[in-house]
Formats: structure tokens, C-alpha cells, sequence
């Protein structure tokens, strides 16, 4: 029998974890996991409960609607994959990590199409047998360019994009089309080491450790929600190269994390921060 997922987000008040599970028990269903956690600034109270058994999903999410605060935000989550389309440009490292974990059911997604503002990587995406639409900018505005997007991405209806190195900056107008849908990966330099060669400016200043960010794309450049970080060690023995490699290493480990925390619906926004379910 397969899991199902509720979530729950409201303003916290005493019993509420009394009170929806009381509800899930009324229907006859067994809860295997369960995560709750209040935001004490926003006095938000998150859950994210597992359950198996039949039942009828709307009847559920209303009768558990009652026994909530008002404005109470309620709902299950998909059981199937989710529909993901991912944007990419020359670095293969983050787009090769998600193909193979697809190819093998290792995430939780269904990945719809690959774009690129580049060709390169076309030979890459032709080995998992996945669509590749190469479209270049040149000569396009901005605007012009991520309305070519849009005429492939929005017939898809994807759940998520996934900004596996994508290297371009996305205008608010897009992103505003994607709330909280737009995943990306950056090295963690930003903004200590900004613009080009940052790894080149990390070995000029003997940095000793190494990291990646995963976020949701807000209208801020690399200032939403972030996800996932993690750092690695390095050392003076360490070149240039070797570090851009080591970043690479952790930008893939940080971005299938994020992916995996998102695409199984435990990751809550709450502001400018998330609550995490692991």
C-alpha cells in the first residue's frame, strides 16, 4: 500500500497535533511518520505526516481543515512523480548527476525536457533519450529570449524548474511565473567572490573550505529560500583546478539533496527561510 503525505501549515495554537491526527485515526489510516515544528517569530506551526490506508482525500482535507485555525494551509502531496524541467548551459556536472539518478528511479521526478542556451550538452541529454532544446540568445533581448522559454516550459505544466548551472539571469517576470518553483545551485563564494574565475579568486585568497548553496530563485538574485548548503575542506596544497573540481563535487551532493527534499515535499517556506523535513 503506498504512503500518502499530508501537509499542514497554520498559526500554531495548543492540540494541533492532537487534533489532526484525532481525524487521520477517525478515517482508519496508519501514521508512519510524522514531523511537526513552530516557527516561534511567526508563531507558524508546520506538520508533514505519512499515513497509508484508503481513504477519501477530499473528505480528509476537509474534516482536517476544521479542526485548524483560520487561513490554515492544507494539502496532500502528489504520490506521483513530480513533472521537472531543467535548465542548463555548458557545465555538465549537475545536469549528468540528476540524468543519472533519473535514469535509475533515484528521485522523485519525471524529467520533461532539458533547454539550454547552449548546444553542447546536447549529446549528453541524447544518451538518456530526453528531448533537448537548444536556444540560443544571441540578438534576443532577455525578454524575448525566456518568451522562446516559456512557449516550451508552460506546455509541459512542470511542478518545478531546475537550474542545473544555468548560467543566466532570470528576470522577475519570469520567476514570478514559478513561485517557490524555481530550484538553483550556486557555489557559496557569492557574494565574497562575484563575477568571473571565482574559483581562481577563492586560490588567490587561501580559502579553506569549499562550498554550494541550493535555493529557490526569488526576484533577488541568489537571495531566496535557501535549501541545502554544505562546505568541504581544502588546503594550501589545493590549485586553482583542484578547487574548481571540489566544487563540482559539492555543488552536485548539495543540489541532489535540495532535489530530493523537494521533489518528496519536505521543504515548507516560512518567509525568507524553509523548514526542512529530513
Amino acid at each position: 500500500m503506498s504512503v500518502q503525505v499530508l501537509l499542514v501549515e497554520c498559526a500554531d495554537q495548543r492540540g494541533l497535533v492532537h487534533a489532526i491526527t484525532g481525524v487521520l485515526l477517525q478515517h482508519g489510516v496508519n501514521v508512519v511518520g510524522n514531523h511537526e515544528f513552530v516557527d516561534r517569530p511567526s508563531q507558524r506551526f508546520f506538520m508533514r505526516t505519512e499515513f497509508d490506508g484508503a481513504v477519501d482525500a477530499a473528505m480528509l482535507q476537509s474534516e482536517v481543515c476544521k479542526v485548524l485555525p483560520a487561513k490554515a494551509k492544507v494539502r496532500f502531496a502528489p504520490v506521483r512523480p513530480k513533472r521537472v524541467v531543467v535548465l542548463a548551459s555548458k557545465e555538465h556536472h549537475c545536469l549528468a548527476d540528476i540524468l543519472i539518478r533519473h535514469s535509475f528511479g533515484e528521485i522523485n521526478a519525471e524529467v520533461l525536457a532539458v533547454l539550454s542556451n547552449h548546444a553542447m550538452l546536447e549529446p549528453l541529454v541524447a544518451k538518456f533519450n530526453l528531448p533537448f532544446r537548444h536556444l540560443c540568445p544571441e540578438s534576443l533581448t532577455r525578454e524575448t529570449h525566456e518568451a522562446e522559454l516559456l512557449k516550451i516550459i508552460e506546455p509541459l505544466q512542470p511542478d518545478y524548474l531546475v537550474l542545473a548551472k544555468y548560467m543566466r539571469v532570470l528576470t522577475p517576470e519570469f520567476v514570478g511565473r514559478f513561485p517557490a518553483r524555481i530550484v538553483n545551485i550556486h557555489h557559496s563564494f557569492l557574494p565574497a567572490f562575484v563575477g568571473a574565475r571565482p574559483y581562481q579568486q577563492a586560490f588567490d585568497r587561501g580559502v579553506k573550505v569549499i562550498g554550494a548553496t541550493a535555493h529557490f530563485v526569488t526576484e533577488k538574485l541568489d537571495e531566496g529560500p535557501i535549501i541545502v548548503q554544505q562546505v568541504i575542506p581544502v588546503d594550501h596544497t589545493h590549485t586553482a583546478h583542484d578547487l574548481a573540481q571540489a566544487g563540482r563535487d559539492v555543488e552536485q551532493m548539495v543540489l541532489a539533496r535540495a532535489l530530493r527534499l523537494v521533489l518528496e515535499d519536505r521543504v515548507f517556506l516560512c518567509g525568507n527561510r524553509t523548514v526542512i523535513f529530513d
